[in-house]
């Protein structure tokens, strides 16, 4: 050691002589006796270098870099640039200056990897080459990258490295073309069948195709053997369930919905594969299952509004009906509870239960004996149930229909219940249909349809026309003169002792397969919601089924914006569009439809749908229809109805689209002019009533709407007392508390499109849309009823309930201010004659306003 310690003074001394050669002969004597000595192999490359000695500065450089890169010196970076400007650095060389530099400067990183991997393949050193190879896609990860390492790896048989890449390249070819990563996520697949990614990305091309047991086969394997993620099992489930094997795929859908409650939909949809199956019995079960979960966490309002949305979109089966209709009567939702009743009588009747259909029947009527269309089903069931159970179910009719007739001082007449429905039923009577039909053919230029609607009036109702001024207008329009045999007369006008005439029901059943048949029907659904998104799930269904639709989707948006709205309704069988689907397919049919309404039979090879190829071929649809929602000649929406089975649309069926079309666009219109309404107007957070400042803009607003959709629109004013009397006797808090619960359960008790406001202290107001000055009593009956177990605070009396009823007069010559004045007063004077008859009574009053014709 003292002997280089020597000649390490002596370099030092050469140098600072000015001897450089003969500094470094004392250095390159020292490497040979301590050649790891680092400091003096560098100060002797660096002579070599300075003397013009390279071919002597290589090796030391080398073995320098060697050492450096062992230790991750990152001063291996300097001497391997040192190196690189007297000779050509070896492939091994470059790919560890790769190393080296990729945290300080990737670009000098991927160009070194990218020589080395030149210098690898050129000496055939494909392990070599793969390693460097991997560098550069790491760096610089491009298709051409990608598929470069992935086949290196695939030839050396490296198969989780190949798997790794050819996902990679998979995904980036993705986000270029929707569906080109198809064929790298199966060779990922193939080469390597544990990569979860692997598995997750090739079985997700398999369900996106379709391809829906392939896809089951490949995450069968991950999720019973492997350590599979939550991504994997959420895949599992959906593929199970779309190969209809809910009972495979329970366990798996609850354990993701335990771990995350968010996924309730998902369980909701699981049910209706249940049902889809045909196994009620299980859909029942789980349903009970979820129900009680649910329940304990707080969220069962929620469940139920999954559920009936779930019921609305499928074929409905009696065993999961009765477990529906305990649901909702369990929970006090009296509107679902009566539609789903209504849908029991239905199958009920259809499987030759009767005496089951007289059940629902009587229970529907118990709730709501006011709902149109009772006395239609009770009709139905005359001579295939007991006589007892028949005239229990029409006894309670018939005493409904008496209480709701308004005082009078002459006597009248009740309702025939044995022989059919009364002629002022509120539903819409057959007459009335058919003349709608005839309208609509007249208003389209379908004369010969027209006049085929008005023949068929002619001799179903004789003579009609000339009690009937509407129908005699129409004939004179169409130019109809009927012509009757001699002594035909009305059939409607049959005298007392006569036969019984056939219910008309059964005359609309020939009619059945005419699409006009269901305009009505279908406008009238679409009205009685409240909301836009309700409208909108009621048209895409109603329109869907009865169109025989694929797919029916609905959406709202300005031209060229993203929709605000949109539903799709999909026929059993057919895969449900994503989101990203929808709005493409929305966006491309508006612009198509600023000229009208849009018919392609053959959609998949269509021109105008290429921006949206990829959706069309992806969702296999062959033929589309798209009808413009126009909100005063501007698009403000989209109406589309595809096929996966090529299909051509009649001009009749078009017509009847646009029509319908018509009406959306007005039921969303005044959905969000209610929804402003009750926004703008302050709700009493207590009670859930309108507060009084409210009153006027809610009624201006009501009588607006009903004269646009020409219904009726009766006003109550619900008076629980005098203030001053109540007030004195328990206090005005205890009032008000009395008051406060009163308003709780009227809210709850009220259909979606009736509004109660706060009068004053002890009076409510009721706006009820859609309803005649006679329902407007039942009404008041069912009030009474419901308000019954309310006690006036301290006492066991219940509260005396005085009503008075007006019907709007509701005509476009009169303006909405003086209508609404006039109906405020002809109900405060209607309460004030009820009280005066002792109170705990119902006044209805004439309109002084007569309406003309």
């Amino acid at each position: 050691m003292s002997d280089i310690s020597k000649r390490l003074e002596k370099a030092e001394r050469y140098l600072q002589r000015g001897k450089p050669e003969a500094a470094l002969e004392e250095y390159l004597t020292i490497l040979e006796e301590d050649p790891k000595n680092d400091q003096v192999r560098q100060t002797a490359a660096d002579l070599c270098l300075a003397n013009g000695r390279n071919s002597e500065a290589v090796p030391l450089l080398s073995y320098l870099f060697e050492e450096q890169v062992r230790t991750s010196d990152p001063g291996g970076i300097a001497t391997y640039k040192k190196l690189s400007k007297i000779a050509h650095p070896t492939a091994l060389q470059s790919f560890h200056y790769g190393q080296l530099a990729v945290k300080k400067d990737k670009k000098e990183a991927l160009d070194a990897f990218t020589q080395a991997l030149k210098g690898f393949e050129k000496l055939g050193q494909e392990k070599h080459a793969l390693a460097a190879g991997r560098q550069v896609a790491l760096l610089a990860p491009t298709l051409v990258n990608l598929q470069m390492v992935a086949e290196k790896a695939a030839y050396l048989g490296d198969g989780a490295t190949a798997a790794e890449n050819f996902v990679l390249l998979g995904i980036m070819k993705e986000e270029t073309t929707p569906g080109s990563g198809t064929e790298s996520f199966e060779k990922a697949y193939n080469y390597d069948p544990a990569n979860l990614k692997a598995i997750l990305y090739y079985a997700r091309s398999l369900f996106s195709r379709n391809a829906v047991p392939d896809c089951v086969a490949v995450l069968d394997r991950a999720v019973t053997n492997l350590e599979s993620t939550p991504e994997l099992r959420e895949l599992y489930v959906r593929a199970l369930m779309a190969a209809r094997r809910p009972k495979d795929a329970e366990p798996f859908a609850w354990e993701l919905f335990e771990r995350d409650p968010r996924h309730a939909d998902s369980i909701v949809s699981l049910i209706g594969v249940y049902l889809d199956v045909g196994d009620a019995r299980g859909a029942v079960a789980l349903a009970r299952k979820l129900e009680q979960h649910e329940t304990r966490t707080g969220r069962q309002r929620e469940f139920i509004a999954l559920i009936n949305e779930m019921s609305e979109k499928r074929q409905p089966a009696i065993e999961f009906l009765e477990y529906q209709v305990n649901l909702l009567n369990s929970n006090n939702l009296e509107n679902e509870y009566c539609r789903t009743l209504s849908k029991m009588f239905q199958l009920y009747y259809i499987a030759g239960k009767y005496a089951k259909a007289g059940e629902a029947l009587d229970r529907n009527a118990d709730v709501d004996p006011y709902e149109p269309g009772h006395h239609t089903r009770l009709e139905m069931l005359r001579g295939k149930i007991d006589p007892g159970q028949f005239n229990t179910i029409a006894n309670r009719l018939k005493s409904v229909a008496a209480a709701a007739a308004p005082p009078s001082s002459t006597p009248s007449v009740s309702p025939d219940l044995s022989g059919g429905a009364s002629s002022d039923e509120s539903e819409p009577t057959v007459l009335e249909d058919f003349i709608l039909q005839a309208e609509i053919y007249q208003q389209y230029g379908m004369r010969s349809k027209a006049l085929e609607r008005l023949e068929r009036i002619s001799k179903l109702f004789p003579h009609e026309e000339e009690s009937n001024e509407k129908l005699r207008e129409l004939y004179r329009d169409a130019g109809f003169a009927p012509k009757y045999p001699d002594g035909a007369r009305p059939a409607t006008r049959v005298e007392a002792s006569a036969p019984a005439a056939p219910p008309p029901a059964r005359v609309n059943d020939e009619n059945a397969v005419d699409n006009f048949a269901r305009v009505t029907e279908i406008t009238r659904s679409i009205y009685r919601q409240a909301s836009v998104k309700n409208v909108l799930f009621t048209a895409v269904n109603e329109i869907g089924r009865h169109f025989n639709a694929s797919r029916c989707v609905a959406g709202l948006c300005t031209l060229g914006k993203p929709p605000s709205a949109a539903l799709e309704y999909c026929a059993p069988g057919v895969k449900q569009s994503d989101v990203m689907a929808i709005v493409k397919l929305i966006g491309v049919t508006q612009q198509l439809a600023v000229n009208g309404v849009v018919n392609l039979p053959a959609a998949r090879d269509a021109q105008e749908m290429a921006p949206a190829a990829e959706y069309v071929h992806t969702l296999n649809i062959e033929s589309l229809l798209a009808v413009p929602l126009l909100d005063a000649g501007e698009q403000a929406g989209i109406l589309i109805l595809e096929q996966v089975a090529p299909r051509q649309w009649q001009q009749a069926d078009i017509v009847v689209l646009k029509t319908i079309a018509e009406q959306m666009i007005l039921a969303v219109s005044n959905a969000r002019l209610r929804t402003l309404m009750k926004t703008l107007a302050v709700t009493d957070e207590k009670s859930g009533l309108l507060k009084r400042s409210s009153y006027l803009d809610v009624l201006l607003s009501e009588v607006r709407r009903s004269m646009q959709q020409q219904t009726p629109l009766t006003l109550m004013l619900l008076h629980f007392g005098r203030a001053s009397a109540l007030t004195k006797e328990v206090g005005e808090a205890a009032v008000e508390s009395m008051m406060q619960q009163i308003g709780q359960t009227i809210c709850s008790h009220v259909r979606q499109n009736d509004v109660a406001v706060r009068y004053d202290l002890t009076t409510i107001a009721l706006l009820l849309s859609d309803t005649n000055e006679k329902n407007a009593f039942l009404v008041a009956d069912k009030m009474r009823k419901v308000v019954a177990p309310t006690k006036i605070p301290g006492t066991d009396k219940t509260p005396p309930m005085t009503v008075g009823i007006a019907e709007t007069v509701l005509q476009q010559q009169f303006d909405s201010a003086d209508i609404v004045t006039e109906v405020i007063n002809r109900v405060e004077n209607a309460l004030e004659m009820a009280r005066a008859e002792g109170g705990n009574k119902a006044h209805s009053l004439a309109a002084t306003l007569q309406p003309v014709g």
